[in-house]
């Protein structure tokens, strides 16, 4: 049976596409219209309560939340492809503690850049600048820790590319790119050499090139 996801082109379900890549496991996507609502009519709802993206199908099993997805998708096709969860119970742990981390140091002020600095501009609404600047800060303290993590290991887990990795793709790529702000990276020389790797790895190649995000579909 072939794993269906929901939503490729937003940055949210490319953590789950690039896993999904990684592991050379066929899958089908969904597009699903943010801006006409299609989250919300009932037949979505009914995968996905929440109405958020992305979800992904395998038969009769329906998985979401990104993380949730990357985990799931490793898990079930742990023989095959890179192994991004780490061969022992202490890499396991690593892996789980800097997945973590993204979602709840790493993501939020990044978000936070990400809606007003590309996106508030295009739906007509103010930036707020002082949120801007907060969360740039903040950011820049999430990414000292980094710095530090990275001189010991060539990725966050350890010397292995792992799922806590790859979470970080779809929205740094906003980061160096559409928000203007890769000083933020490069200043940071094991950062830097960290975020070179992990971007030019052919898999998220090939889902940048697959899964574009159109302009007019703005939400992220």
């Amino acid at each position: 049976m072939v794993l269906t996801i929901y939503a490729p082109l937003f940055a949210s379900s490319k953590r789950a596409v690039v896993t999904l890549v990684e592991k050379g496991v066929p899958f089908e996507t969904v597009h699903v219209d943010l801006m006409k609502g299609e989250h919300r009519k009932p037949e979505y709802i009914a995968i996905q309560p929440f109405g958020k993206i992305p979800v992904l199908t395998d038969g009769d099993y329906k998985i979401f939340e990104s993380r949730a997805i990357m985990r799931y998708v490793a898990e079930k096709y742990r023989s095959q492809g890179p192994d991004l969860l780490g061969k022992t119970i202490e890499e396991r742990g690593q892996v789980e503690q800097w997945l973590d981390v993204e979602a709840t140091s790493y993501h939020p002020p990044l978000l936070a850049l990400t809606l007003n600095i590309v996106f508030a501009p295009l739906m007509g609404f103010p930036a707020d600048e002082k949120v801007i600047k907060e969360s740039e800060e903040k950011l820049g303290e999430v990414l000292d820790v980094y710095e530090a993590q990275l001189s010991k290991n060539e990725y966050l887990a350890g010397d292995f590319v792992s799922l806590a990795d790859l979470a970080h793709l779809p929205f740094t790529e906003y980061l160096v790119n559409e928000i203007g702000k890769a000083h933020l990276i490069k200043d940071r020389k094991h950062v830097s050499a960290w975020w070179d790797k992990i971007s030019s790895r052919p898999a998220w190649k090939e889902v940048c090139e697959k899964y574009a995000l159109p302009v007019s579909a703005l939400p992220v």
